[in-house]
């Protein structure tokens, strides 16, 4: 089963050394695991755009849906159930030093 574990963060790049050492060693054990599908850092939800195109209304606004808090990151899993898939995320908030937000993809 695939999942997305989204890193909840208030500061885009925010992340200290040793904060990146941790989550590069995360991602080393899920490759190694062959668990790891993707992972990547993403930019602030002021670099974000709404876009709503249902029916005629084309609209485009800067922003994002999230508020002081944003997801600055997430992983793509490979996970034997939900349960693994929790552990993974548990790891993960452990490395980056974040909250993590995990969903299953569908």
């Amino acid at each position: 089963m695939r999942f997305i574990i989204f890193v909840i963060d208030s500061d885009s790049n925010s992340g200290s050394s040793d904060e990146m050492a941790e989550i590069d060693h995360f991602n080393s054990e899920l490759s190694r695991n062959n668990q790891l599908v993707m992972a990547a850092g993403i930019a602030g939800s002021s670099s974000g755009l709404l876009i709503d195109n249902r029916g005629t209304k084309e609209v485009v606004e800067s922003g994002s849906l999230n508020g002081a808090e944003f997801y600055s990151g997430f992983w793509i899993i490979d996970a034997e159930g939900e349960r693994q898939a929790r552990e993974l995320a548990l790891e993960g908030s452990r490395a980056c030093n974040r909250r993590v937000e995990l969903r299953p993809f569908l």
